[in-house]
């Protein structure tokens, strides 16, 4: 399962939602549908601007997490 890390990664670069549409030149609706997971996928643009804009890495804005029926394979 896809794990959206994006509000802890905001929180601990201090940004809100309208600091990071400014940043990313992204609209506050797109961000705020991926922080509550309202999206279906993130294109690696958006991942890109989300990056640059939070100077982190990929792996703090999204995760994988094997589900728990995964593991016992």
């Amino acid at each position: 399962m896809i794990i959206i890390k994006l509000r802890e990664t905001m929180k601990k670069k201090d940004f809100n939602i309208g600091k990071l549409a400014e940043a990313t030149g992204m609209h506050r609706n797109g961000i705020s549908k991926i922080l509550n997971e309202k999206n279906s996928g993130i294109e690696y643009e958006t991942i890109d601007k989300l990056c640059k804009a939070l100077n982190c890495k990929v792996g703090d804005i999204i995760e994988y997490v094997p589900d728990k029926d995964d593991s016992a394979e």
